[in-house]
């Protein structure tokens, strides 16, 4: 058996109704804010600046060479240990980014040179890519001389008129000033601004004056190619004009300019701005983006290296994006071949002293046999001196590395330190055969030394040459290890904005944004949307009366004195007019159920109030009346509002003549009674306003009133004003024996019934129930508390 929820539950449930039904009530307002959305989205993106992007592939390897002699290392005497084999990819990266390649980027594209054309507020960029023409009557003057006559006569009736002045009986010529080409004033820069098919080309842009550096200066277009340069910013002043093709020079020699294509009308304006040259590489750094791919966290670089930039330009792009690769490619392979570079230079520097030093030893040993008449050497002073070249060839070598060492590495390093003991080895054997050498015959020991000097001084000349000879290749053939995979394309669609998404995103938000203010102002708006809220506070509803269509079209609008707004009137009974509409068929329910309530009534007085004005207290009083009438019963409907009662309008009548008169005395009562044009309906206007109602209602000549009328009528009706605006309702209450209290539907709340019904009561006045009007057919009523509307016709 299921549970029996709990009233907190049922409220919760009632409340979550409540909403779903204001949502649906609400569904053409929310679906309009959400068009309104789109449609301002679709405008956005259809009127925002492209933004595109290109993208190139290059690949760094992890080599440094592909000449046919093999690795440059090996070449040039390192071990493999010496290779730097390690985190080579994110340095390439930061090398890319640096200032070195943007600069050279930013020189050779000209990125430092900005031309912006001016555009239309709002939609210029728009016509810009759209290539949309200029209208022809901003293309210049406008000429009226062959569209106008020469002469303007008045026609001949008109002439002949005596009222007509003389000199307008005569013909009227045309003044010159529209004869001519009239000038069509710059509106919203129409023709100031550049449109569809207009461009600017600039051959050269140079500016020497640093304060002249970021400083905007206007070309205008003038007739025939010329143009107009003027400085703007905080001195504005005319540069000077020049020629399309022309090398011009302005501001004392500071600018240098010369226009390669102009092709706009006169007076379209462009934008001309020569930044520095570090601006120039931050917007472009600030653009460009390296990303590897295929490498990542825990795996190999791949060495692949996407280069993307991103612009309002495509062609801008590409070459920006090409020179980008194209530099990276370059001055990678300069900074492989610059290692061979070096050393050649060493080499070119050594190769003259050991060309001398050769020279100067074969000469010392010609001179030497020459003298001593040829000295023949043995077996074992040659091999001493074969082991001599060799040690000196050797040592040579290590000196030649210890030489490219130093630009390198420091003599801690371990490379070094191993080359350092390899030299100190080498020294130490050839200390040895130095002292062999010593225990030869005095004669064949100053041989071998001589000897020793021309072969070591060849074996190191000839090495050195071979040596040259391989830098030289290994330099041609170096190729760098960057190669470029794929050329910059650039993307046909834009990156931005993404326009399915903004408008989709616009869509969701105006439906969300109009949602909530309609769950906003509902859950704000405490007025009572059903019969239910009245009950629960002790309020029984005697009727709930739907808002007529047919009441509104009797309500007419009429204008209030004295700056005051317009008031709304109504200017007939409904009763009469629609009596089968559905309000009518409420207010006989309420007869029904008043038939019953007033027979324990110690009198026939009803009361019709209210908590606040423009809530239907008059509707319902009169309207009623008339349905009571119709039954049979004789009716008598009193404006008891004598401060603003409009009871008399209704009706056709005047308020003159009415309660206030007859309270003072200042007319009898059978004069002021007025039939409706009802049968069995009379009814009493509110008189002239009277500066004391209140007090007026306090008299015994009111009780009399009361009294008199009681006895001529089977229902006595009281219109009263607000009970929360004024006391008369409690005055007037506290002589009638019934008293219903009118709340209108979404308006008044339940605090304002419960502090109404509590002033009446602090005067001794007893509310038999409320009459809830203007009741609509919503969701939200049927939605929140099962409330339903029937028509039966």
């Amino acid at each position: 058996m299921s549970a029996t929820p709990t009233p907190s539950q049922k409220s919760k449930d009632a409340d979550l109704r409540r909403l779903v039904g204001l949502l649906i009530d609400h569904k053409w307002a929310i679906l309009g804010f959400t068009l309104l959305c789109t449609i301002a989205s679709v405008v956005h993106v259809l009127l925002t600046t492209p933004i595109y992007q290109g993208d190139a592939l290059v690949q760094v390897e992890q080599r440094s060479s592909v000449s046919p002699l093999g690795d440059l290392a090996y070449i040039m005497g390192e071990s493999p240990l010496q290779g730097d084999s390690g985190n080579s990819t994110a340095a390439e990266v930061q090398i890319l980014k640096s200032r070195m390649v943007l600069g050279e980027v930013v020189d050779r594209v000209g990125l430092d040179t900005l031309v912006q054309p001016k555009r239309l507020p709002l939609v210029g960029d728009f016509v810009q890519r759209h290539e949309i023409p200029r209208p022809g009557i901003l293309t210049g003057r406008l000429e009226l001389g062959g569209w106008l006559p020469e002469a303007i006569a008045l026609p001949e009736p008109v002439r002949q008129s005596e009222m007509v002045p003389a000199m307008l009986k005569g013909s009227i010529g045309i003044p010159d000033f529209f004869k001519g080409k009239i000038q069509i004033p710059d509106l919203l820069g129409g023709r100031s601004s550049v449109w569809g098919g207009e461009h600017l080309r600039i051959g050269l842009f140079e500016v020497t004056d640093s304060r002249l550096l970021g400083q905007p200066l206007i070309l205008k277009a003038g007739d025939d190619g010329a143009y107009r340069l003027t400085l703007e910013g905080e001195t504005h002043r005319e540069l000077g004009s020049a020629r399309v093709g022309e090398l011009a020079s302005f501001a004392d020699g500071a600018i240098q300019l010369r226009v390669a294509e102009l092709q706009a009308p006169e007076g379209a304006e462009f934008l001309l701005i020569k930044r520095t040259r570090q601006q120039a590489i931050r917007d472009l750094a600030s653009r460009l983006s390296v990303s590897e791919k295929g490498g990542g966290s825990g795996r190999s670089s791949t060495g692949m290296l996407r280069l993307a930039l991103v612009g309002p330009d495509p062609e801008a792009i590409r070459r920006s994006l090409d020179a980008v690769a194209e530099t990276f490619l370059t001055q990678n392979v300069e900074r492989q071949s610059a290692e061979a570079e070096q050393s050649l230079a060493f080499l070119n520097e050594q190769a003259p002293k050991l060309r001398d030093n050769l020279a100067a030893a074969e000469e010392s040993l010609n001179q030497y046999r020459v003298e001593q008449d040829s000295v023949d050497l043995n077996s074992e002073a040659q091999a001493v001196i074969q082991q001599f070249v060799e040690l000196d060839s050797r040592l040579s070598e290590l000196e030649f590395q210890e030489a490219e060492m130093v630009q390198r590495y420091t003599p801690s390093h371990p490379t070094y330190q191993a080359l350092l003991r390899q030299k100190r080895q080498l020294q130490a054997r050839r200390a040895e055969l130095d002292e062999r050498v010593d225990q030869l015959p005095e004669a064949q020991q100053e041989v071998v030394r001589r000897t020793r000097d021309v072969e070591v001084n060849q074996a190191i000349y000839v090495s050195m040459l071979n040596k040259m000879q391989e830098l030289q290749v290994a330099r041609a053939g170096t190729v760098g290890n960057v190669r470029i995979i794929d050329d910059t394309v650039v993307a046909e669609q834009p990156i931005q904005p993404r326009k399915p998404f903004i408008v989709a995103l616009a869509s969701v938000l105006g439906a969300m944004l109009g949602s909530g203010v309609v769950l906003v102002r509902g859950l704000l708006n405490k007025g009572i949307e059903a019969p239910d809220p009245l009950e629960e506070v002790g309020l029984a509803v005697y009727a709930t009366v739907p808002l007529s269509d047919e009441q509104k079209k009797l309500i007419k609008r009429s204008r209030q004195g004295g700056g005051r707004a317009d008031r709304e009137r109504v200017h007939g009974v409904l009763a009469q007019r629609a009596p089968a509409d559905s309000a009518m068929e409420a207010l006989r329910g309420l007869r029904t159920s008043l038939h019953f309530a007033m027979l324990d009534a110690p009198d026939n007085r009803l009361m019709i109030t209210g908590p606040s004005p423009g809530i239907g207290k008059s509707f319902v009083a009169l309207n009623l009346g008339a349905v009571c009438a119709q039954a049979g019963q004789r009716v008598l409907v009193v404006d008891a509002d004598m401060r603003k009662g409009q009871l008399h309008t209704a009706l056709g009548g005047k308020a003159e003549g009415g309660l206030s008169e007859v309270i003072t005395g200042r007319r009898d009562l059978i004069g002021t009674l007025r039939p409706s044009g009802i049968k069995g309906l009379d009814y009493l206007a509110r008189g002239i306003a009277p500066p004391n109602p209140s007090e007026l209602l306090m008299t015994e000549d009111f009780t009399l009133f009361l009294m008199e009328v009681e006895q001529r009528y089977d229902l006595l009706i009281l219109d009263t004003p607000p009970v929360l605006a004024v006391t008369d309702a409690a005055l007037v209450g506290a002589q009638c024996g019934t008293t219903l209290m009118v709340a209108r539907y979404q308006v008044n709340s339940i605090r304002e019934l419960l502090l109404a019904r509590r002033r009446l009561e602090s005067g001794g006045v007893t509310v038999r129930g409320a009459i809830l009007n203007a009741m609509e057919r919503k969701a939200v009523t049927s939605y929140a508390y099962g409330y339903y509307q029937y028509a039966y016709k």
